[in-house]
């Protein structure tokens, strides 16, 4: 039974296709489209408004973070994120189905999934390979845009969930909790530029690439094969565990993987690189690019 439970973290777009198709959404479903990109490359609004799953409200990464923050996509206040999802007809009620337009078939979706669990939500899934299958699959998609009535959510920050800056330079040093990143190799590693930062890890972090939970198609793999990984890299899914990327979004995606074996309580480090960057001592930044200078 225990996997099926804790597979609703995902849904098929079967199983969303048909409860679109019989009306269910609506105050207790609500679907939203997470999808961002880099401006330069797509606008996710717009592309949502030119087409999407007939239902959904569109949860804009940009506005629902702290905008007082120097780094990407940080959590907002539990206020803000309340006063946000409840404009689009979320409730505490409410099943929340998440997914983005990205190529790989996920990227953003499994962020907006682990905000609704750090603010306390529990009914919150995946959509399993995303818009991409759900159009490659032939559901339907939609240009109206639905205008939900509001809601009321409460929030409460579960800080199991979260990890600080503060957190982790102490766990440099008392190793309480492994670390995992989400990262390319290359970024990891140091060898390559993240974003126009120079790059590298956390001391003591294991490099998992994200899109390695991934298959071919845009889904996410088998719970064994998810659980073969983490052995491979030596990751005990029975201790204490964090997730770090670029800026917090690709974390995620270990946290979700995670989930899925039975582990819920993986945290996400929100500043991630972009902020260990810029606030660590060198010497707590590894690089092999330094070293071989």
């Amino acid at each position: 039974m225990a996997p099926q439970v804790l597979g609703r973290a995902l849904v098929t777009a079967k199983w969303l296709s048909e409860a679109v198709r019989a009306g269910r959404v609506g105050p207790s479903l609500r679907i939203l489209d997470a999808s961002w990109y880099p401006p330069q490359e797509r606008n996710a609004r717009q592309e949502f408004e030119e087409r999407h799953i007939p239902g959904a409200s569109f949860f804009d990464i940009e506005e629902c973070r702290d905008q007082s923050s120097p780094y990407d996509f940080m959590l907002p206040s539990e206020s803000h994120f309340a006063d946000y999802v409840g404009r689009l007809g979320v409730s505490n009620d409410t099943h929340v189905v998440v997914y983005d337009g990205d190529k790989l078939g996920t990227f953003y979706a499994p962020r907006a999934w682990w905000m609704f669990r750090a603010f306390g939500h529990k009914e919150v899934s995946v959509l399993n390979g995303g818009f991409k299958n759900w159009v490659k699959e032939g559901h339907p998609v939609t240009a109206e845009v639905s205008r939900p009535a509001p809601a009321i959510f409460k929030a409460r920050l579960n800080t199991v969930l979260l990890k600080t800056f503060e957190e982790m330079i102490q766990n440099v040093g008392s190793l309480r909790f492994q670390v995992v990143d989400s990262r390319p190799e290359g970024r990891f590693r140091g060898t390559e530029l993240d974003q126009g930062l120079e790059s590298g890890h956390i001391p003591g972090a294991v490099n998992i690439p994200f899109h390695s939970f991934l298959t071919e198609t845009g889904h996410e793999k088998s719970i064994e094969e998810i659980q073969e990984i983490f052995r491979d890299k030596k990751v005990d899914l029975s201790k204490p565990l964090a997730a770090t990327c670029r800026k917090g979004v690709t974390a995620c995606h270990i946290a979700l993987a995670a989930y899925l074996c039975g582990k819920r309580d993986v945290a996400v480090y929100d500043g991630s690189w972009s902020e260990w960057f810029h606030r660590a001592p060198p010497r707590y930044k590894v690089s092999e690019l330094k070293r071989n200078k």
